[in-house]
Formats: C-alpha cells, structure tokens, sequence
C-alpha cells in the first residue's frame, strides 16, 4: 500500500474526495476541513493499493494539485485489515511489480545532480579500483564497484529519455561528464605520485595482472553483461525489488574500466588506456540501452492500465 497525504484547496475538494471514493483501490479516506495552513486547505489523506498508486496521482495531478496544493507519498510496509487485503484484489497485478512513477522519478533527479558528494564517491571508487588494479586484487575491485555512485545518473537518463525530461537528462549526462574525466585524472595524478615515491612498482605489464588485461579488452560478453545488469538495475530501482541493485553495481565495469585507464595513463601504456576507455564505453552504452528499453515497456505496461482503470471507473484517469 502506498499512503497518500494531500492538501488540497478549497475549491477542489469535492473533485478529489470524488476520485478516492470511486476507486476500489483505495481505502482509509480522511477528511479534515480547514486544518492545512502552508498551503492553505483541507487535509485528506487516504491508502491506494500501490498498483494504482500512479494513476490516482495522475488524476489528482489533473486537478491541478501539485499547483495549488501538494501530494506527499510514502509506502507503508504492513497494514493490518481486510480493506486493504481487498484494496489489493480491486488492483490487478502484483504490488512487488507495480512502478510508483512519482517515486522513480524523484529518486532519480535526486541520485542525478552533481555534488560534491556525488563526485567525492567517484573519486574515491576510481581510487580504491586503482590500487585493487595494481595489486591484482578482486575484492579491492568489487568493492570500488560498490562504491561507485555512477549509475544514478546513468538511471536518471534513461527515466528522461522516457519521460521526456529534458532537464533530468541535461543534470544525468552532466553528472557523468564530470564524475568520469575527474576520477581518471585525479586516479592518473595519485599513480604518477605513487610511483614517483616507489610506493607502486616503477613498470605495469597488463598482461602479468589479469584484471587490467581482461578490462582493456572488451568483448560482446562485456557488452551483455552491462545490457543484463541495465535491465536488472532499472527494475530494481522501478519496483519493489531493490535488493538487486548492489548485485548490479558489482556486475559492470564502469569504475574498473575508468580506474583501468588512469593507472595506464599513469604508466604511459596508451594501448591499455584506450581499451579501458572503449570498455567503458560498451558499458555505459549497454547500460543505457537496456535502462530505456525496459523502462519504456513498464511505460507501456502503464498506459495499459491506466486504460483498464478509466474502464473500472466510469472513464477517470
């Protein structure tokens, strides 16, 4: 179930209180006239099966909520009555599936803008990639793989190409060109530092450390293992499944890739660095592919019952 709290004007009151009343899915409607004060209005609040969460939205937003008063969501984890075991049945479909489009699209502008933050997690989990790159280590790996925050704005560009947010794509693509060119650089200055000071060995053979010449060497597989991932990633970050996500974070080598091609810049092995490059190229590419594909059929999965909701209910939605 997905709580709803609303605040809503006056003169919009009886519209609203009319769309929660003709929908199965929704249940646990309250009404307190006059007690909202920043916006102005009455407060109702309600609980909407989450598979129809986004439609009821779309239909409150219709009114011209979002505008003149607000909608705050959060999803409720156990609800205890018969209301909302039948609130549920009056939802075709699974609640684990269904896409709350308002809360895709908010965490996703969120994990897309660049900060400091964003770009300290991408400096770091180049870092930490490097070392793990010239020690030979897996786990230092897997672990910079974890580390790295790039694939919220690799999601945030996939939610507006099918969005069609302009804006949300500008912040995502800006995200990644700057979190990318400045991890290499900063991981390139901390190899030259390093070698400089015999902390790292003076010479790097690629082919001795089966890490760095498995990354400088892409392949369809690498190509399909990111376009898997992509899919796995959007719907653990569209769905109720996000426990999948970390899986998907150590399964694409994007910060290895990068990490890869600072540490051989750094040594001046300018074959290694252009593979790693194209490695993390193919990724990003299959990456973004496979987000905005399976994004655009839970799309269209919506638009479906959006429809089958007008039809439930009398032509609403």
């Amino acid at each position: 179930m997905v709580h709803l709290r609303l605040v809503v004007p006056l003169t919009a009151v009886a519209a609203v209180l009319e769309i929660l009343a003709r929908c199965a899915s929704v249940i646990n409607v309250v009404h307190l006239p006059g007690v909202a004060t920043k916006p102005s209005g009455d407060l109702v609040m309600c609980d909407v099966a989450r598979e129809d969460a986004s439609v009821v939205i779309a239909d409150l937003t219709a009114l011209g909520l979002e505008e003149n008063g607000s909608i705050a969501l959060e999803n409720v984890d156990t609800s205890i009555s018969h209301a909302s075991v039948a609130a549920e049945r009056a939802a075709p479909g699974s609640p684990s599936d269904a896409v709350l489009w308002e809360d895709v699209t908010a965490r996703t502008s969120e994990s897309a803008t660049i900060s400091w933050v964003f770009l300290i997690f991408m400096v770091l989990a180049s870092l930490i990639a490097a070392v793990g790159i010239v020690l030979d280590s897996p786990i230092l790996v897997v672990g910079a793989m974890v580390v790295g925050p790039e694939f919220g704005p690799v999601a945030g560009v996939c939610v507006a190409l099918v969005q069609r947010a302009p804006r949300l794509a500008t912040r995502s693509l800006a995200a990644l060109a700057a979190g990318f060119p400045l991890g290499i650089a900063l991981t390139v200055l901390m190899t030259v530092i390093f070698k400089a000071t015999d902390v790292i060995p003076d010479d790097f053979d690629p082919a001795a450390h089966s890490l760095s010449s498995a990354i400088a060497q892409p392949d369809f597989l690498a190509f399909f293992v990111a376009f898997s991932a992509g899919i796995a990633g959007m719907l653990s970050l569209s769905t109720a499944k996000s426990g999948a996500l970390i899986g998907v974070l150590i399964s694409v080598t994007t910060i290895p890739a990068s990490a890869n091609a600072a540490v051989a810049a750094g040594y001046g092995d300018w074959s290694t660095f252009e593979g790693s490059l194209g490695q993390l190229g193919i990724n990003l590419t299959a990456m973004l592919a496979a987000g905005t594909l399976t994004l655009g059929i839970q799309r269209w999965l919506y638009a479906r019952r959006r429809a089958g909701y007008r039809a439930r209910h009398g032509g609403a939605g």
